[in-house]
């Protein structure tokens, strides 16, 4: 197994909800350790930016909009294959698919306020990483 650090953010459906607490206790329940976390509220610039591989899709306009229309809470996971790790513990995107337990499955409202978002591998857990924490905050 393979030490890793991989992105996650806890969209705005999650903490208009308070469940700041309850997903986090299902992260750490899963193994992976939560070294770096802060709350933020995207502009719109950032989300543009940071969905940007989406730009041509037709849903683009409604994430930003989404992303932008509350807080969120971005964090760093560490463990053992941890973009799998993380991504099994979110579930399915759309939490009508999603295994029972998942943060997904708990928590989402729909596919689009599916309350969590993981890096899908570690080239791109890197640049989310880096988009919003200095390697100063990552604190193992």
């Amino acid at each position: 197994m393979t030490m890793e650090k991989t992105f996650s953010i806890l969209k705005p459906d999650a903490t208009r909800r308070n469940l700041t607490g309850a997903i986090n206790a299902l992260i750490e329940k899963s193994g992976l350790k939560i070294i770096a976390q802060k709350r933020i509220h995207m502009s719109k610039a950032q989300a543009e930016t940071f969905y940007g591989v989406h730009s041509e899709r037709a849903f683009f306009n409604d994430l930003v909009e989404f992303m932008i229309s509350g807080p969120v809470v971005v964090q760093v996971l560490e463990g053992e294959n941890a973009v799998v790790a993380y991504r099994d513990i979110m579930g399915a995107t759309n939490p009508e698919n999603a295994e029972v337990g998942t943060i997904r499955k708990e928590f989402a409202e729909s596919i689009e306020a599916n309350s969590v978002h993981g890096s899908d591998s570690l080239e791109n857990a890197t640049i989310e990483m880096a988009y919003f924490f200095s390697g100063t905050e990552l604190v193992g």
